[in-house]
């Protein structure tokens, strides 16, 4: 949403001072010029990047201006699941959860948070971890197997960006190449009526004013939205690796969800009575008094 206003707000301070100082909106309206300096740009893109980056640059713009998905209510809702099914590891042991890692879509706890299901990545994330502590692994091992995990994905969560990067960075040089081809086409026109000349030239240096306005306008800030968003995934990421190690050292559920919490980024941390009753559905005096007499 904030993407899309400040798209507009780019856009209308510029033709608004444009406008200001009495310039013929028309002039800017060069359809070969953006042609030129798209097509290449995209071009470009094609030829630097395999299909499956390709894909993850349309599904991260997507996201940029659909917002991100790691609100306060995702990470409350996570951290209810989670205290749920160690409750269900504490009276039934690790392996009652056996049934629950091998199939999550069956599973009475996982079932009741359709967004956990519908996230590939951060289901395996959880399974195949829980299926290693049920089949005997230590927390230290977990922990290590964790960061791998994180590190790889963040790095192949990076690549689109930086594909997208380059080709923000590439877009002032193709107006360039817009600007000189005008300019080719200008000189072929000496001679001709002063107008005329006027014309291809200010055409030709439109190719210039795309390309920049393009790169810091638009494809940059763009790049550096998902870059944000793929920093929030690894702060969810994050906070799900705090509170799974720290109940397999075997600290009680309610303070592997406190300790969780806390892995919250602030601007979407909720509050201990927020967890609190979401969790156990009780008020902070009794959580406290319940997370003091399991420690």
């Amino acid at each position: 949403m904030f993407a899309i206003v400040g798209i507009l707000i780019v856009i209308a301070a510029i033709m608004g001072g444009y406008l200001m100082e009495h310039g013929n909106v028309r002039v800017l309206l060069q359809p070969a010029e953006l042609l030129i300096i798209g097509g290449a740009a995209i071009g470009t893109v094609l030829i630097a990047n395999p299909l499956h980056i390709l894909k993850k640059i349309a599904s991260g713009v997507t996201a940029v201006f659909s917002g991100s998905k790691f609100t306060k209510e995702r990470y409350v809702e996570s951290l209810k699941m989670m205290y749920d099914l160690f409750n269900k590891a504490r009276k039934d042991g690790l392996m009652g959860l056996e049934s629950d890692v091998e199939e999550p879509s069956k599973s009475p706890v996982f079932s009741k948070h359709p967004n956990f299901l519908k996230d590939h990545h951060v289901r395996d994330f959880v399974c195949d971890t829980l299926r290693m502590a049920v089949t005997g692994a230590e927390p230290f091992d977990l922990d290590q197997l964790l960061d791998l995990d994180m590190e790889v994905h963040h790095h192949d969560s990076g690549q689109p960006i930086a594909a997208l990067s380059s080709m923000a960075d590439s877009l002032p040089g193709l107006g360039i190449v817009a600007a000189v081809l005008g300019v080719v086409i200008t000189m072929g026109a000496l001679g001709g009526p002063p107008e005329e000349i006027g014309r291809k030239v200010a055409a030709a240096l439109v190719g210039t004013f795309l390309g920049i306005l393009l790169c810091y306008g638009f494809v940059g800030p763009i790049a550096a939205n998902m870059a944000k968003t793929a920093e929030d995934e690894r702060a969810y990421l994050y906070v799900l690796r705090v509170v799974m190690i720290s109940f397999l050292k075997g600290t009680a559920p309610i303070m592997a969800v406190e300790a969780a919490r806390r892995a919250i980024p602030g601007h979407v941390r909720p509050s201990f009575q927020e967890v609190e009753k979401a969790c156990r559905g009780g008020s902070g005096a009794e959580a406290a008094a319940a997370a003091t007499a399991s420690a």
